[in-house]
C-alpha cells in the first residue's frame, strides 16, 4: 500500500517546519521507502508498517504540540510493490509520448 499523510502540529504558531521536521525523521529512520513533498509524505509498506509509521510520526509531533492534525490518503493494492516509482514513471511516460 502507499499512504500519503500530512501531519500538521496546532497551537504552536505559523512556522511549524522543526515539528513537521520531527515526523519526517521518523519516516525516514523507518527504512520503508518514501518521498516528502510540500503538502505530504508517502510511504509504501504493508498495512501494519505503514500505520505504525503513521502513528508514530504523529506521537512525536504530539510529544511538542498541544494538538495534532492528521490527513490520510491510502492506495491499498495487494501484488503492487514500486508503485511509488511505478506511478510516476507511468505519467511521465504519456507525458513524453504527448512531446511526440
Amino acid at each position: 500500500m502507499i499512504v500519503a499523510f500530512s501531519v500538521t502540529p496546532l497551537g504552536v504558531g505559523e512556522d511549524v517546519g522543526e515539528y513537521v521536521a520531527d515526523a519526517v525523521r521518523v519516516v525516514r529512520e523507518s527504512g520503508l521507502p518514501h518521498r516528502t513533498d510540500a503538502m505530504f509524505t508517502s510511504i509504501e509498506g504493508d498495512w501494519d508498517a505503514c500505520m505504525d509509521v503513521v502513528r508514530r510520526a504523529v506521537a512525536a509531533v504530539e510529544a511538542r504540540a498541544p494538538r495534532v492534525s492528521l490527513v490520510l490518503k491510502a492506495d491499498i493494492r495487494d501484488g503492487v510493490t514500486d508503485g511509488l516509482t511505478a506511478k510516476v514513471e507511468a505519467i511521465e511516460r504519456h507525458l513524453s509520448a504527448d512531446d511526440r
